[in-house]
């Protein structure tokens, strides 16, 4: 069924929080739809089996501006097919025919708009100014559906009305699947009649999609909630899977984009305090084409890791001594990622226990050195460089 007038013209007036969600995120090019789950769509632009970073460059930019410009699905469709043809692209989901295409590129368009609009939507409906006068929200269910869920319709008929900050906005907040029309508004208070609780059970997962009833796989989120998040915890909590999807993305952008250092401190005060915490903290990839020189392989598309074993040992091991050395501290790892990137990197003449390459980070801050071990641990997968020990000596005593 066709979109009534008015609901098409409500999607084709952008607002400058829809578009800030669009134009701010990363391009992270992917082999399968699900190398991004859930709120990591928040923070990646993906087009699921682009690989190319070029191509996806291209589709994130098309994308946002036919949707800034408020046109529609049939422009994105002619941009579509020319960067098809102009990066060469084969072997996606609905090439054979007309009709696979049509949908490929509604699926396309489509889920980015009515995604950007709800993280736009969110954004202001969340304004405190609004909140204090229109404290709940109220479920919509769009009518201009072929094909109308049951339990969205429910919510929608029974005028599903809770206060702002309810846990079922954090994971019923539409769309709530592909194709989902529906939407929040804010109210004052709940109208005569309206629906202001929940059945028991009611986020109970349902076993074939892990969400609760009504949302389907990977969509129990909400759209601009985590604008905020970091990329490297949505990493770590594997709604982002690597590699794949990470590590063909553009390494200067990903390092960018993590923020580093901005938490290797509060990692190294939790893992001293959690002795049993056994995560690694990731700082992003090997950049530095010295690195790759010294190690003799290439590192660029390696992990820069941080295991909680190793700052309990130098904690440990690394305390003050008569050969200069201070005791490390964790406010010391807020300048890891410097230790690898920017400092003089040389090959270790002693191989880690496995004969793994070590190499050894030397890096100047002020009056004082840091020297670091990193070893290379190679495989097909989560190849990384993992932070083996360091210390800090002043220069004041060589």
């Amino acid at each position: 069924m066709a979109d009534k007038p008015g609901l098409q013209a409500q999607f084709q007036r952008p607002f400058s929080e829809q578009i800030a969600y669009l134009r701010n995120k990363l391009n992270l090019p992917t082999s399968r739809f699900d190398d991004i789950r859930k709120a990591a769509h928040d923070k990646a632009f993906i087009i699921s089996g682009a690989e190319k970073a070029d191509l996806i460059n291209d589709m994130h930019r098309a994308v946002e501006g036919r949707i800034e410009a408020g046109e529609g699905l049939d422009e994105f469709r002619r941009d579509f097919k020319k960067i098809v043809e102009r990066h060469g692209w084969h072997g996606w989901t609905g090439e054979d025919t007309k009709k696979g295409e049509a949908w490929r590129t509604r699926v396309i368009y489509e889920t980015n708009l009515r995604t950007s609009y709800a993280a736009g939507r969110y954004q202001q409906l969340k304004n405190p100014n609004l909140v204090k006068v229109a404290p709940y929200w109220q479920y919509i269910h769009s009518d201009h559906v072929k094909t109308p869920r049951p339990q969205h319709k429910a919510w929608g008929d029974e005028r599903l009305t809770l206060p702002h900050d309810h846990p079922f906005w954090d994971v019923a907040y539409p769309p709530n699947g592909y194709g989902c029309r529906c939407t929040v508004t804010a109210v004052v208070a709940p109208s005569s009649g309206a629906a202001t609780s929940l059945p028991e059970g009611w986020d109970a997962p349902d076993p074939k999609t892990g969400a609760p009833p009504g949302i389907d796989k990977d969509w129990d989120y909400a759209p601009g909630a985590s604008t905020d998040a970091s990329l490297r915890q949505m990493v770590q909590d594997k709604l982002i899977t690597y590699p794949p999807a990470i590590s063909k993305a553009l390494t200067r952008d990903i390092n960018r984009w993590i923020e580093a250092d901005a938490d290797a401190v509060a990692f190294a005060r939790r893992a001293l305090e959690d002795r049993g915490l056994k995560q690694d903290l990731w700082l992003g990839f090997a950049s530095a084409a010295g690195i790759s020189n010294v190690a003799k392989v290439d590192v660029s598309s390696y992990f820069v890791l941080i295991p909680a074993d190793t700052v309990r040992h130098v904690h440990d091991e690394h305390s003050a001594d008569a050969r200069g050395q201070r005791a490390v501290t964790a406010d010391d790892y807020r300048g890891a990622a410097s230790w690898l990137h920017e400092g003089v990197v040389a090959r270790s003449t002693r191989p880690g226990s496995n004969g793994a390459t070590r190499l050894e980070c030397t890096w100047k801050d002020g009056d004082e050195e840091v020297r670091s071990i990193w070893e290379v641990r190679g495989g097909k997968r989560n190849r990384a460089l993992l932070l083996v020990t360091f210390y800090v000596k002043s220069l004041k005593s060589l």
